[in-house]
């Protein structure tokens, strides 16, 4: 599945000139523990999060406080001067481009040990963020879906076969086919498309073929005269 089709659009981002303590109040109200830094083009610029606050404090304080910026919620401490989200935040942030499939967000977020990635145009334009409960989606689909897919798309609009020659069922991702169809080829790339499906566990290939021509073999042509 194509990240376009699972990333969140509805994005909280603030710029680099917003305050240190009105970054924090967003993200203390909205409860998540980052906020994209944007442009005025809407451009992404960098991220701002929880680990940024306390780098940018370590230094200022010989223990910091165990949890989220408990200082933007107490009267004590507080910097003499303003600081803005630019001071802190992190720069070369890890983007996907939106027709990126959810494999490879997902395997990004497993080598970066990262929870959430920007998703942005070639030049740079933040369309939205995908997380990894938005990659659990895609292996949540319901076993009518996934039939649907199989029938509706792959037989029908790729492989353009007859889904009334095939049974499908679906259950808890485990799909099993039966059926009988014209050629061994067509049977074999039905299973190994089904495969790849999202949400599908397992196939349990119960086909049968009219013709086998995986042994078929293509002869050239014997030189005429005109060769």
């Amino acid at each position: 599945m194509k990240l376009e089709q699972l990333m969140t659009t509805d994005v909280i981002t603030v710029g680099v000139d917003t305050s240190l303590k009105e970054a924090a109040r967003r993200m203390i109200e909205a409860g998540i523990s980052g906020l994209l830094v944007t442009g005025d083009r809407g451009e992404l610029l960098g991220i701002v999060s929880e680990g940024d606050f306390i780098a940018s404090e370590s230094h200022r304080r010989e223990e910091t406080k165990p949890r989220i910026l408990r200082w933007f919620l107490e009267d004590e401490e507080v910097p003499t001067f303003e600081r803005t989200v630019g001071d802190i935040m992190t720069t070369g942030v890890l983007t996907l481009p939106p027709d990126a499939d959810h494999p490879e967000a997902a395997r990004l977020m497993q080598k970066a040990g990262i929870k959430r990635i920007p998703v942005v145009t070639d030049d740079g334009q933040l369309l939205g963020l995908v997380s990894r409960s938005d990659i659990l989606r895609a292996f949540a689909r319901s076993d009518s879906e996934i039939a649907e897919e199989i029938t509706g798309h792959v037989m029908r609009k790729v492989l353009w076969l007859d889904p009334n020659k095939i049974t499908v069922r679906v259950e808890d991702g485990n799909v099993t086919m039966s059926g009988r169809l014209e050629t061994k080829s067509d049977a074999q790339l039905l299973v190994e498309l089904t495969k790849r499906l999202d949400g599908v566990v397992s196939v349990a290939d119960g086909l049968t073929w009219d013709f086998d021509n995986s042994k078929t073999t293509m002869v050239p042509p014997r030189p005429g005269p005109n060769w």
